[in-house]
């Protein structure tokens, strides 16, 4: 067994995380000093989104959460202490919403993120 999944992260706790109806699951799986970058259509790789420990990625997730829009786990693989997903998200309106991540776990948490995301304009 690896580390990550003696401690219970894996793909259906990953799953359970992404589909909730609230922000709580997911915020649970980052470690207290987690750090999250983020590249998209506002951050640019030179200058990514960092958001530093759980309160302030806790605080993203909240504002992510609020809105009317399903989640999706589309793809995770964990391997040891690394993980990859893919995410997709539906507004009411069909705007979507795709995003990649890789995550490095300690103890079975996230401690760092970085996501790459990209929506319909």
């Amino acid at each position: 067994m690896t580390p990550s999944a003696e401690t219970g992260f894996g793909v259906d706790t990953l799953r359970r995380g992404i589909e909730a109806r609230t922000s709580l699951p997911m915020v649970s799986l980052y470690a207290d000093d987690a750090e999250l970058r983020i590249v998209d259509r506002n951050s640019r790789p030179s200058h990514p989104m960092v958001l530093h420990g759980r309160d302030e990625i806790s605080a993203m997730l909240d504002d992510v959460y609020s809105r009317d829009m399903t989640h999706r786990l589309e793809r995770c693989v964990v391997q040891g202490d690394h993980a990859a997903y893919s995410e997709s998200c539906v507004y009411p309106d069909g705007v979507r919403v795709y995003s990649e991540s890789m995550l490095s776990l300690r103890d079975g948490k996230i401690t760092e993120q970085t996501m790459i995301q990209a929506w319909d304009e």
